[in-house]
């Protein structure tokens, strides 16, 4: 990967993963290093739960590891949490192609609740968790309901956005990520998260062809994704 340029161009990322790699991203669940909650961290964690999939370790340690991954540049409680959902997703629905996306998120939700039982904004994670569930089943309009969850630009509205989004088109990627990016907030992760969840659960065949003909990389993602999938 060192020797792709393309992975060293400028892709705008955020001031507060660029200040924590500034120095050093030294930060912990234990030792945060800021009290942002925004939501680069869960972003970047999906790879985390393909790579554990069908792999002896236990699903809360995969989830620890996400939550960790994400707390070394998101401090805040608001910030790693999600990731460990996340995580914890896209495990779940690859591991178990018998588990619906409902089931996989109604035990993150749990999951996460047994990791971080003394976290003092857990009952508001799991509160917004929660309403993208009952939303999603409610019949309501998608920008109606989004705006209900946020607009995306802190860790646990984006994956509520895509909670909500992936549960109501779960068997259709584009109806969901055209759901996922109209609204007035942070589209492009809120599309991100909700790309991860459907495509780990429906797989790379159910994603329509416009979205991979021109994607840049694609090669290399495929790859990497199967070189994931396939590590023991």
């Amino acid at each position: 990967l060192l020797h792709i340029p393309e992975l060293f161009s400028d892709r705008a990322a955020g001031m507060t993963c660029l200040s924590a790699l500034r120095d050093g991203a030294k930060g912990s669940v234990a030792c945060p290093v800021n009290q942002s909650k925004g939501c680069g961290g869960v972003m970047r964690v999906a790879p985390i739960g393909l790579f554990f999939c069908d792999t002896d370790a236990p699903i809360e340690e995969s989830d620890r590891l996400g939550a960790e991954a994400a707390a070394l540049t998101h401090g805040h409680e608001l910030g790693y949490i999600p990731a460990a959902a996340l995580v914890h997703v896209i495990r779940k629905v690859v591991e178990e192609p018998a588990c619906s996306l409902l089931s996989a998120v109604t035990d993150s939700i749990a999951a996460v609740q047994n990791l971080f039982p003394h976290a003092q904004n857990l009952s508001d994670f799991v509160h917004l968790m929660q309403l993208a569930v009952k939303l999603s089943q409610s019949g309501i309009d998608d920008r109606d309901a989004v705006h209900q969850l946020g607009e995306g630009w802190v860790a646990e509205e984006t994956l509520a956005i895509a909670v909500y989004c992936a549960l109501k088109y779960e068997q259709d990627f584009d109806k969901a990520v055209i759901a996922a990016v109209n609204h007035n907030g942070d589209s492009d992760s809120t599309g991100a998260v909700c790309g991860n969840l459907l495509g780990a659960y429906l797989g790379y065949e159910a994603i329509p062809q416009k979205y991979l003909e021109h994607l840049e990389l694609h090669d290399l993602i495929r790859k990497l994704a199967d070189s994931l999938s396939m590590i023991p």
